[in-house]
């Protein structure tokens, strides 16, 4: 009597998984016409609008709300490893009296803040419709990044070992000539 009972159960069990793996190549099948479908159903210009808004939605958040309403993902990266202490902010004034706040790694170098320089420049000038190019080699050629009177001149040293911490100011001075 027990066997009949276990036979009867295996067999509506076998029935089940034949009926699930019916349905599941059904669906298999119809899959890839409702992904084309999907593909087909919004333009490109309609998929960066829902991502904008998404985007929007993501910078209201406490931790996030410092940041430009067009943000980029580099930039929302960036203030998570701020809170997660693995980056820090080195505020760069220059001879305008503007002050930048610059996000970069830890254990960066002189050159990861003169790159993150740059990029912040240009996402500015992006945002701002400002200048259209500035000359870096330029710049690095006629100023001096500063902290505490002594100039960053390594590109290779960490900026912990200039003793910059987060939230430190460092500074943008010309450069004197030499005749």
């Amino acid at each position: 009597m027990e066997e009949q009972s276990q036979d009867s159960a295996s067999g509506e069990q076998t029935v089940k998984k034949e009926e699930v793996e019916e349905e599941i190549l059904k669906e298999e099948e119809a899959a890839p016409d409702a992904e084309e479908e999907d593909e087909e159903a919004l333009p490109h210009s309609e998929i960066l609008d829902i991502f904008e808004e998404g985007l929007a939605r993501l910078v209201q958040d406490p931790l996030l709300c410092d940041l430009p309403i067009q943000v980029t993902l580099e930039e929302v990266n960036s203030q998570i490893a701020l809170e997660y202490g693995q980056a820090m902010t080195v505020r760069v004034l220059k001879a305008d009296g503007e002050i930048m706040p610059i996000v970069v790694v830890q254990n960066a170098t002189v050159l990861d803040l003169k790159n993150a320089i740059c990029r912040f420049m240009e996402l500015k000038q992006q945002r701002e419709g400002g200048v259209k190019h500035i000359s870096w080699r330029y710049v690095w050629r006629t100023y001096h990044l500063v902290f505490q009177g002594e100039k960053l001149e390594d590109d290779k040293m960490r900026l912990k070992d200039y003793g910059i911490r987060n939230r430190d100011e460092v500074t943008f001075m010309k450069r004197l000539r030499k005749k």
